[in-house]
């Protein structure tokens, strides 16, 4: 995982150099600064954006999870699959017992319906 101050995001393929660019569905996940907080207070320490493999973090609000559900941050227009699961290489990454802390806090898959680019700052809001 890099951090990245923009990122170029292609309609039904995902972030241009990613891993999944161009997976049938997988193209971008998305989680939420205020749902690493809420793990945090159950893990017992804080949970860091970085090392949780998804790609874009916002800063504030839920994240829809709800398949069908459309999200817009900045220019691209995003379309939720279904929850991102945690993996066991969280516990090896941030400590034991990050995943369960992580479980229906660990953001959404989304495949993108409209491509653009995503700078740090951009505005996010529903479809």
């Amino acid at each position: 995982m890099q951090a990245r101050e923009q990122v170029e995001i292609e309609a039904g393929k995902g972030i241009v150099g990613d891993r999944h660019h161009g997976t049938r569905h997988r193209h971008v996940t998305v989680q939420s600064r205020e749902s690493l907080d809420e793990a945090a207070a159950v893990f017992g320490q804080v949970v860091p954006s970085h090392l949780t493999r998804r790609n874009i973090t916002v800063s504030h609000g839920v994240v829809p999870r709800d398949p069908g559900a459309l999200l817009r941050v900045g220019d691209v227009l995003l379309e939720a699959v279904r929850i991102a699961a945690p993996c066991k290489l969280l516990d090896d990454t941030i400590g034991d017992g990050a995943q369960e802390a992580l479980r229906r806090r660990a953001g959404t898959v989304f495949r993108v319906l409209e491509g653009g680019s995503i700078a740090v700052g951009d505005e996010v809001r529903s479809g």
